[in-house]
């Protein structure tokens, strides 16, 4: 196994709650909210790791962290053996590790044109090019576009046009890590399809690695290679793709997968749901924080806090009481 290229340990992110005077009427413990709780990861070169939990559970909030663009509350980040946490100049850090937001055409200037927006990256991180015109075919090729793209602006691209582009000015200054915000949002079937053959061509090609955040849980076997499942700002399962897919160790895993829709259209399962709502960040309940929810949650879970600790599907699980291969839990 290579050395890992990027290295969380205990990251947590805390966001204001109140603020103004009201903030001075409320006791310290309540003026901020933990939105990242804690959360030890690891990424090797040419490895994709996937991100996935409800809306609100920290996914996004998590790779902005990694990328400096939010704080770190406590914990580190090591990214090819650097520390990056209270970096001062995270310029060189940034044009190895790229960002893909999860609006492509939004994330574009509609002032600039396509090889404008291809060959920003160099402008911005003073590196010298050559042949600019040439560079910008390059990367358009790459990503599958003709050159008389080059003179376009985003307002005349489709969405599957404009992730592409997005994607050839991610790659543009060769970075060795892609952090990649729901990558095939708003786009058809057949376009995300195009999309992850893509991504997973440059990763074969480049050595790429890849940390894609997503609630698509269909393409998590086109594309990843180990899933990281979050709930409140939390890991609470990790394995390789296939594990987690078929036989999760964790209830609420196991809830997200049976919920998820099946793309065949002659299948038919009963969809879990999950009962209550998604505590709020300020309002955590105390032990296991998914005990309020879980259907087979016992009465120590209220009271004790699980451990990530290895799982049976050969990742790691935070439950007192994990599923076995062939237990179901009820509906």
């Amino acid at each position: 196994m290579t050395k890992p290229l990027l290295t969380l340990a205990s990251v947590s992110v805390e966001f204001p709650a109140v603020g103004g005077l009201r903030a001075l009427t409320v006791p310290a413990e309540k003026r901020r909210v933990q939105a990242v709780a804690g959360v030890s990861l690891q990424v090797h070169p040419g490895e994709t790791l996937a991100i996935v939990g409800e809306s609100g559970s920290g996914k996004t909030t998590l790779a902005r962290a990694i990328n400096g663009l939010v704080p770190l509350a406590g914990g580190t980040v090591h990214f090819d053996g650097e520390a990056l946490h209270d970096r001062p100049d995270w310029k060189a850090v940034r044009r190895r590790m790229a960002m893909m937001f999860q609006d492509p055409a939004g994330s574009l200037s509609p002032r600039k044109t396509v090889g404008e927006l291809i060959l920003e990256p160099f402008v911005i991180h003073g590196v010298p090019v050559a042949d600019p015109t040439a560079k910008a075919r390059e990367m358009l090729a790459v990503c599958g576009l003709d050159a008389d793209f080059m003179d376009r602006y985003p307002h005349q691209l489709s969405g599957g046009q404009a992730r592409r582009v997005g994607v050839a000015r991610a790659l543009a200054l060769d970075p060795a890590l892609v952090l990649a915000d729901e990558p095939t949002a708003g786009l058809d079937v057949s376009i995300q399809g195009e999309i992850l053959n893509l991504m997973n061509r440059v990763k074969a090609e480049r050595g790429l690695a890849t940390l894609i955040i997503t609630h698509n849980l269909n393409i998590l076997r086109h594309i990843a290679d180990r899933i990281a499942v979050m709930y409140l700002g939390r890991i609470v399962e990790t394995g390789p793709v296939e594990s987690i897919l078929t036989a999760p160790a964790h209830p609420y895993t196991h809830a997200l997968m049976a919920a998820n829709p099946e793309p065949d259209p002659t299948a038919r399962h009963e969809r879990l749901i999950l009962k209550g709502e998604t505590p709020a960040l300020n309002a955590r309940p105390s032990g296991c924080e998914f005990h309020p929810r879980c259907p087979v949650a016992r009465t120590d879970c209220a009271r004790i806090a699980p451990r990530l600790e290895t799982a049976r599907t050969g990742g790691a699980v935070a439950c007192r009481y994990p599923l076995e291969i062939d237990e179901t839990i009820p509906a």
